[in-house]
């Protein structure tokens, strides 16, 4: 029979990582393999019925997901009993680290191995994560160089993937292309906006990013902004942005769709995550920004280990994009820093030849991530257990 793989992703940043794996997964297996779980549009193109909606898991924040709570953990249980009804061969959760590892203990003792893809950020913050993922699931594969040591020190076995954004590319027609459809005969600059992916970090955003646009453009003449978009948020977000200063793009689509904007960008403004080493891939200067919840921000603080929100400075170990955080993202500091990448040529050069450094660090050049994690996860694949 054709082994059944279960994966679970909570996040659209996940849902990409599960659509490419289900993709390399076919390929390795001449398509004999079965699929079910919970995913978002990405993984449903590859052919996921999912057991409930992936918008329902998509929370962030320790204060802000408390109005949620109830639903997850109704939605922990409901994922725990489909595993344990459909007996897969493999269980493989990706990224939303908290759901995850919650549904990882109670399928203890698991029916089958367990897989997480991408690792909890026990170098950033809460270490112990380490021990108690290690008692729960078989293997981690991680996505950045780094991050071997960690596992070693709690005996979980782990495999390296590399990350998948070092396989992204936008091809100069293509580019030149969404340019030209986005700028729609102004002469630009073209700035590309990216304010997240969770309804609520879009609306805390969006505001401080309308002022900071509204001040750039005045030293900017013929600004136009592109905003690309997952489905589900762009109705809110055309709507949040109908009045701002300058031409504004809402961009709906998946990932070509969104690469291709940053691709054609002068310059973005992006919430921290995953977004910036997409812009990194397309070498695109940026700048990050994020404003939490005061309460939330207060209680990382006393907790985080690092001193940087980009994974772009992470892996370079140094500051290659201006971060503004909490309460130096101001309007005023995001137009500064925004300016300064659309007429400093030499700060452009500087960001954009320490992007393709950090590019090489994660696997470009190699084989695809999406592939090694299809291989690490068929290794495991074995009779399912009682």
């Amino acid at each position: 029979m054709e082994p059944l793989v279960f994966l679970v992703a909570g996040e659209p940043s996940g849902d990409v990582l599960g659509g490419a794996l289900m993709a390399a997964l076919r390929e390795l297996t001449g398509g004999r393999i079965r699929f079910a779980g919970v995913g978002g549009p990405a993984m449903a193109e590859q052919g996921l019925e999912s057991i409930f909606p992936m918008t329902d898991l998509s929370v962030m924040g320790l204060i802000e997901v408390l109005p949620s709570l109830r639903r997850i953990l109704r939605r922990i249980d409901e994922t725990v009993r489909a595993v344990r009804a459909l007996r897969p061969a493999i269980v493989v959760t990706i990224d939303s680290q908290s759901f995850s590892c919650r549904v990882a203990r109670k399928l203890a003792p698991a029916p089958c191995p367990i897989v997480q893809y991408v690792a909890p950020t026990v170098w950033a913050w809460k270490p112990w994560r380490a021990r108690h993922l290690a008692r729960v699931v078989d293997r981690v594969l991680l996505l950045f160089p780094f991050e071997g040591p960690y596992w070693d020190a709690v005996g979980l076995d782990w495999v390296e993937v590399g990350h998948p954004a070092a396989a992204a590319r936008v091809d100069e027609e293509t580019r030149a292309a969404m340019r030209s459809r986005l700028l729609a005969g102004h002469e630009g600059p073209l700035l590309a906006v990216l304010p997240g992916s969770r309804r609520g970090v879009v609306a805390r955003h969006l505001p401080i990013f309308r002022s900071a646009v509204e001040r750039l453009g005045k030293d900017h003449p013929g600004l136009t902004v592109a905003i690309p978009t997952v489905p589900g948020l762009a109705t809110f977000i055309a709507a949040e942005v109908a009045g701002w200063p300058v031409p504004v793009s809402v961009v709906e689509g998946g990932v070509a769709e969104r690469l291709a904007v940053m691709a054609a960008a002068d310059a973005a403004l992006a919430t921290s995550g995953t977004v910036a080493l997409e812009l990194a891939a397309v070498a695109t200067p940026h700048v990050i920004a994020y404003r939490a919840n005061a309460l939330t921000a207060m209680v990382v603080r006393r907790m985080v280990r690092i001193d940087t929100a980009s994974p772009v400075n992470l892996v370079a170990g140094r500051r290659v994009t201006p971060e503004l955080l909490q309460e130096a993202c101001t309007p005023t500091a995001l137009a500064q820093a925004l300016g300064t990448l659309m007429g400093d040529r030499q700060a452009i050069a500087t960001q954009k030849a320490a992007m393709h450094d950090v590019m090489a660090a994660l696997g470009r050049g190699g084989p695809p991530p999406s592939a090694r994690a299809a291989d690490a996860v068929l290794k495991l694949i074995g009779p399912a257990k009682g």
